[in-house]
């Protein structure tokens, strides 16, 4: 079973549609954990009517401290640990599985707008989304404007789009993340340990970390990006919504006061940048 992770806080429309898809769209039997940092309209509640299991937090917890919640009671043999401002893609996790499996990897993520296989075709993709949300976002961002959003984006064809992608790229994949959507096998909790709780950008430091592990320990690869597998992510939504400070602020810390800049370079020039 796949356990699937999902922090909120408020963004009710947003998480009518993450859900929608999530359930058209997942091939495994997976249960949706739903960590509710202190929502006020009625996003807990539309997720516990939907059947997830939803953690209420009196109060917003950042990131990694809001996924190891939902790690401590997941219980499936594959974690995804996804953003709530995503549309996932048809069958996204089998194909996510299928690659890891290939390339024998414990932990990766999809592709997206933030990263594709070149520098060019992720220039292209994020020029042509940040015109297609500046024009729909003057609508605001409640249902309509989601939709219409995503649907330009893709011409209308999500799941040709999709189906494309997966056709031209199936099964390769690329070194490094793109955060949205991140599918852990249980067996990499075990070398790699849960998300550290000092870093609001734990998915960067999961990375390093796995880089690291591989290095030193040789019995894991570094997390990749499967190629052939694109979920869309709307991009820094819950920031623009204004969730309240984190509770745990005071224990965040900067990734470079974790990772020195000796640490940072010798992983770059071993493993690439």
């Amino acid at each position: 079973m796949l356990s699937i992770i999902t922090a909120i806080h408020n963004q009710l429309p947003v998480n009518r549609l993450f859900w929608e898809h999530l359930k058209r769209y997942t091939a495994s039997p997976f249960e949706l954990i739903i960590i509710d940092n202190a929502s006020t309209d009625g996003s807990a509640e539309f997720f516990e009517s939907v059947g997830a299991r939803v953690i209420r937090n009196p109060v917003n917890y950042s990131y990694p401290v809001s996924q190891n919640q939902g790690l401590a009671i997941a219980q499936g043999d594959w974690f995804g640990f996804l953003n709530n401002d995503i549309v996932v893609s048809p069958d996204w996790d089998r194909h996510l599985m299928d690659n890891m499996a290939a390339n024998g990897l414990e932990v990766a993520t999809c592709c997206g707008i933030e990263q594709l296989e070149t520098a060019a075709a992720s220039q292209a993709i994020k020029r042509r989304w940040r015109r297609i949300k500046g024009v729909c976002s003057l609508l605001g961002i409640n249902a309509f404007s989601l939709r219409l959003m995503h649907r330009w984006m893709y011409r209308g064809d999500w799941q040709g789009f999709c189906a494309d992608r997966y056709r031209r790229f199936r099964l390769q994949a690329a070194e490094g993340f793109v955060g949205n959507t991140v599918m852990m096998a249980r067996s990499a909790l075990a070398k790699l340990g849960p998300w550290d709780e000092t870093q609001q950008g734990a998915d960067f430091d999961l990375y390093l970390r796995s880089k690291k592990r591989a290095l030193e320990q040789g019995d894991i690869r570094p997390m990749h990006i499967a190629l052939d597998t694109f979920n869309h992510h709307f991009i820094r939504l819950t920031v623009k919504a204004g969730p309240p400070q984190f509770a745990d602020v005071d224990r965040l810390i900067p990734l470079e006061t974790k990772w020195s800049a000796a640490e940072l370079a010798w992983l770059s020039q071993r493993l690439g940048s």
